[in-house]
């Protein structure tokens, strides 16, 4: 590392790209260079309509984004709704009044609380829930605390996101086990159940141990049939004794809040997710999840501070200690209260709708690959694509000078990616399209 402090736009940068975000960046200097403004705060939330759940434009009035912008990333970091601000700034008001009596008042009912309310939306006891920050936290608390030996095997997808690889990967150089990763698809597009469970059937060894899967690949778009992938693994778990049974970890995050399903029907033994994406929690909260049957296969490796209470459970005991933002962890509950109260199923259908908008018409569009697959049942919010000629982030930067926020997948091969979700409607969608079409056709003429 160099020794002078680097200044802050670089650092912002630097951050950003952390992130998977760079063309964000690069796209926000080239909208100030043309004159355009930056997202900004609107107005305060005395000026939020009524909630009325059943009328989309009613639930999109509780988000204070700029509309001035269409915002197509928000599979990367949520906005919150009006319940959610509403409990942090109580919470808040309460801290910043008395922060010791508060934590220690509050502490054991509210962490109940929040996984009480988690657990109804996810489907499954609270007593199997871990509270954690993130996506990347989660899994590197699971992944961490896997008990391996040498010579057992790990098993992931050549698709998946950098961090189950880095996670997986420092697991099996501490243990000695060996890490394999398995190519399920050759196209997004073109993904093929019956191949991808054949290709993964394969790749199953007597010694393997653990299969690290995610649910929706945010490189593609591509929605994996989890229950298909937990058959071809129960019936090589036939036979095994218990402690030689594969475990089935899934990272779910961008199928959280968009599908209406519970986690133990998926399949799997555990369960990652970031609560801050498509299901609009604060920021910087998650939950791991793991089947009763799986959690001695697990072992924590950030103290908790359940140890300190008469009584505990694994998702207590899982739960990193510490002291965290409290505010925030606390009113994840308002988050999936919210999403029950319009309908987990009408959230479904109605991000579909939206996805399946997009890409029937990205899919019409000279010059451009669709990479996601069509098919609903494949897919989930997320739309990959390429247009001939362009590189992913010019893109993105593109779309940005028309007010147009997209964003890029952050893997060795880059893909540009629209996410249409509850903060937007269909002119949302035909604007976008639009847009695309125009920067489709501007790239031919300036290829003649």
């Amino acid at each position: 590392m160099p020794s002078h402090q680097p200044n802050a736009s670089i650092s912002r940068r630097h951050a950003l790209q952390g992130l998977g975000a760079a063309s964000l960046v690069s796209a926000f200097g080239t909208a100030l260079a043309s004159g355009s403004e930056l997202p900004h705060a609107p107005a305060n939330d005395a000026a939020a309509a009524p909630f009325h759940p059943s009328d989309w434009n009613s639930v999109r009035a509780q988000f204070l984004i700029d509309r001035s912008w269409v915002h197509m990333s928000g599979l990367l970091f949520a906005s919150h709704p009006a319940p959610v601000r509403a409990s942090i700034e109580a919470l808040r008001r309460r801290f910043d009044a008395n922060p010791t009596a508060t934590v220690h008042e509050e502490m054991p009912q509210a962490e109940e609380a929040t996984r009480s309310a988690l657990a109804d939306y996810f489907g499954v006891d609270a007593a199997d829930l871990a509270l954690t920050d993130s996506t990347t936290m989660g899994l590197g608390i699971l992944y961490g605390g896997l008990k391996l030996n040498p010579g057992d095997e790990v098993l992931t997808s050549e698709h998946d996101h950098y961090s189950t690889h880095s996670s997986l990967e420092g697991a099996c150089a501490r243990s000695g086990a060996k890490l394999t990763k398995v190519r399920l698809y050759e196209r997004g597009q073109d993904f093929n159940t019956e191949a991808a469970t054949t290709a993964l059937a394969a790749a199953i060894t007597p010694n393997t141990r653990a299969v690290a899967l995610t649910w929706v690949h945010s490189s593609t778009g591509v929605r994996l049939p989890l229950p298909a992938f937990a058959a071809v693994i129960a019936k090589a778990n036939a036979g095994r004794d218990a402690n030689q049974r594969i475990l089935f970890c899934v990272d779910g995050v961008h199928g959280t809040g968009v599908e209406d399903v519970h986690i133990p029907d998926l399949g799997c033994d555990f369960f990652v997710a970031g609560t801050h994406k498509w299901l609009f929690g604060p920021r910087g909260t998650g939950i791991l999840w793991g089947r009763p049957s799986a959690q001695s296969r697990v072992v924590a490796i950030i103290p908790s501070f359940s140890a300190l209470r008469q009584s505990s459970t694994w998702g207590r005991h899982m739960t990193p200690g510490g002291f965290h933002t409290y505010e925030y962890r606390w009113s994840v509950g308002a988050a999936s209260r919210f999403h029950q109260t319009i309908g987990k199923q009408r959230v479904q259908q109605r991000i579909h709708a939206l996805a399946s908008q997009m890409k029937e018409g990205l899919a019409n569009i000279k010059g451009l690959v669709l990479h996601t697959p069509k098919a609903p049942e494949l897919s989930a919010g997320l739309v990959c694509f390429e247009i001939d000629g362009l590189q992913p982030t010019a893109i993105v930067e593109a779309l940005a000078k028309r007010r147009i926020i997209a964003s890029t997948t952050p893997y060795a091969v880059s893909y540009a990616r629209v996410t249409p979700s509850l903060l937007n409607d269909p002119a949302d969608v035909v604007h976008t399209i639009q847009a695309l079409t125009q920067i489709a056709r501007g790239r031919r003429s300036a290829a003649l």
